[in-house]
């Protein structure tokens, strides 16, 4: 099953539904560890990406996912702004030139994602940051593209493994951004950036068992 300019734009209209659902609770979470504005910054962003969508309707899957990441960088405060801004520009750059996008597509462009954030970031595993969802989820999801799994299937299992890592970050003492600066007492709380990771990819598993 390839995914089209089309789907792709569903799936970003439905990710701002999800990150605007979501705000207050994920400005909660950084409240604890943070500066209480991850989740009213996220939901700004994807507004800005609402308002711009029209703009590549008739365009390529490359050309939505590049106008999300400049639009984040731009409108999104915060560390969240610069990271997910480069994982949607770096997406977009993995499949540039594609009319639809075959599910090895969708893989690579997940990969080149992590690789950005990674990059931006200087994060890695057990750092309390959105990697510890990111990395487990593109990990699952090469795994089920080698074994022949379908679209909806390979993005299924990215989500739950995406889970699994956020919720792994409640214990860890975080070692990047402002939460760093709280050390052993920012143990107990989930990563604010981790969970809207997690959101995105579930959001992005909902849309395709939907195609």
């Amino acid at each position: 099953m390839a995914t089209t300019t089309a789907d792709t734009i569903r799936f970003i209209e439905a990710a701002a539904a999800t990150i605007a659902e979501n705000s207050a609770y994920l400005t909660r979470l950084d409240a604890a560890i943070g500066d209480a504005d991850h989740g009213a910054n996220m939901q700004r962003g994807f507004r800005a990406v609402l308002e711009k969508l029209p703009t590549v309707a008739e365009k390529t899957p490359a050309d939505v996912l590049k106008l999300v990441g400049m639009s984040l960088v731009s409108k999104v405060g915060g560390a969240g702004g610069p990271l997910y801004g480069t994982a949607f520009l770096q997406a977009g750059m993995a499949v540039q030139g594609k009319e639809a996008l075959a599910p090895a597509d969708v893989v690579a462009a997940l990969e080149a994602a992590l690789k950005g954030v990674v990059s931006r970031g200087k994060a890695e595993v057990g750092d309390k940051t959105m990697v510890d969802a990111l990395t487990p989820a593109v990990a699952a999801a090469r795994t089920a593209l080698e074994r022949g799994e379908e679209l909806d299937t390979i993005l299924a299992e990215a989500a739950a493994a995406a889970r699994v890592g956020m919720e792994s970050t409640i214990p860890l003492v975080a070692r990047k951004g402002r939460a760093s600066y709280l050390g052993e007492r920012s143990a107990g709380h989930q990563d604010p950036g981790a969970t809207s990771s997690y959101l995105l990819l579930k959001t992005l598993a909902e849309v395709a068992a939907n195609q």
